[in-house]
């Protein structure tokens, strides 16, 4: 039978439980009649279980998404969705820059750097998406290349351990070292040409509606994974955004909203709030709360990197200024910063975030995954190759990690010939995708597509 992932009820009822508890929503009367029913947890790291459910077990797990949606939310105050109420929280938010000073601009250059960044951090996290921590270090440290300085290769590993931490079954053919022939394809640069042609289409001024019908028009659903593939499921359904973000979406707290932000943040160079705000627009078709944060985060951070600021530090200053003060979000990327700070060793960085975030988290929930970026940014103090490796190096969601990273240290390098060759040569200036017409487009010409978006009054 078809196990559909990310949208079957049975499989949402566990991850729904675990979002109500990270809310301090009081679930225990629901998670009770759920067990009681014979309904199992969530699945660990796949997005449907092994076995179809019964009849009766889908029926009241539909019953109990509904009554979840129900619960009071004691976080919802000091969390909230929506713009006002967001910058209201914000005590720091940013002022747009001043109309007597040149606007900032940001080079073809720079953005080519950016895009190659992007894609040598999503492909080096490629083949150990979804490992544990431990599975990681001892398959880099196997071929020496712990902490990771170039692709992972299965060349030298032993075969038990390849048994025991098997890469990724879907991304290791085209995205170990001895295997990469171009990037391949990756829902983390997919989503970036998406709000290419966004952009191309409506402008920066586009609504949430239109963030829907780009998806619908070019966005293959088989492409799409957890909120985006429940917010893609409920838009054929007739529900209209914000609400798709919420209804039956038990993921509209992770990750899938901050790896849509880097066009975001290119588009608006030296302009925070406005990346920010951005941001939030495109977010809030599949997020909520703190999901939605960590986009505008990356967004703002992204777009102090994009006007050519040369201190990492600041530019992650600048993303906590678009986050509430108060929320769960900022709070851990404050907590990951000083960790970095205060350690000379990351992996005892990382151990510690794991230590606060695992028990808790999902690991594509976006509060461990945004912090864990920020950790590796500032402990690597923006050079390239020291930020991509710690973000994979610090599992999770080793690819978006990694993508996000290298966008913000290939912004900073400042152009693509100050990227190590050894991570962009095997791209092949090659990207595929299932997106529109960009499969096989180079990185310069998406460069150039973006600097168009950037510039255009």
């Amino acid at each position: 039978m078809l196990r559909l992932t990310w949208v079957q009820p049975e499989d949402l009822v566990g991850h729904e439980l675990r979002q109500a508890g990270l809310d301090g929503r009081d679930a225990s009367a629901v998670a009770a009649r759920w067990r009681a029913a014979g309904g199992g947890e969530a699945p660990l790291r796949a997005g449907a279980s092994d076995r179809p459910a019964p009849v009766r077990l889908r029926a009241l797990a539909e019953d109990l998404l509904d009554e979840l949606a129900r619960l009071p939310s004691p976080s919802a105050d000091a969390e909230p969705t929506a713009l006002d109420r967001i910058r209201a929280l914000c005590p720091d938010w940013p002022s747009p820059p001043a109309a007597s000073q040149p606007s900032a601009s940001v080079s073809p250059a720079r953005l080519e750097a950016a895009w190659l960044g992007r894609a040598a951090g999503c492909l080096l996290g490629k083949p150990v998406e979804k490992l544990p921590l431990t599975g990681i270090r001892r398959l880099a440290g196997a071929t020496g290349n712990w902490p990771p300085t170039s692709y992972f290769t299965a060349r030298g590993v032993p075969g038990d351990l390849l048994a025991a931490y098997p890469w990724n079954r879907r991304s290791a053919p085209a995205s170990l070292a001895e295997n990469i022939d171009g990037m391949p394809e990756d829902d983390d640069l997919n989503y970036p040409l998406l709000n290419l042609l966004l952009l191309r289409r409506h402008g920066r001024s586009f609504t949430t509606a239109d963030v829907a019908r780009v998806w619908l028009d070019e966005l293959p659903a088989g492409r799409t994974f957890t909120a985006e593939r429940a917010a893609y499921r409920n838009l054929l359904t007739g529900v209209e955004p914000p609400e798709t973000a919420r209804r039956h979406n038990p993921f509209r707290e992770w990750i899938g909203a901050l790896i849509r932000a880097d066009v975001h943040g290119w588009t608006n160079p030296g302009d925070p709030a406005a990346a920010a705000a951005q941001a939030h627009r495109d977010a809030v078709l599949t997020h909520t709360a703190n999901g939605v944060y960590a986009a505008m985060f990356a967004a703002a951070v992204i777009a102090t990197a994009a006007a050519g600021a040369a201190d990492v530090h600041a530019c992650l200053r600048a993303g906590l200024t678009v986050v509430p003060d108060g929320s769960r979000l900022a709070a851990a990327v404050r907590h990951a910063v000083r960790l970095a700070a205060a350690h000379a060793d990351f992996d005892t960085v990382v151990d510690e975030l794991h230590a606060v975030h695992s028990p808790a988290h999902h690991w594509v929930h976006a509060v461990p995954n945004t912090a864990l970026i920020a950790a590796a940014l500032t402990h690597a103090d923006g050079d390239f190759t020291g930020s991509v490796a710690r973000a994979v190096s610090g599992g999770w969601d080793t690819d978006s990690n990694g993508a996000t990273a290298g966008c913000v240290a290939g912004l900073l390098a400042g152009s693509p010939a100050a990227l190590p060759e050894h991570w962009t040569a095997p791209l092949k200036n090659r990207l595929a995708t299932s997106v529109g017409d960009f499969d096989g487009t180079g990185f310069d010409a998406l460069a150039h597509l973006t600097h168009r978006e950037a510039t255009r009054p």
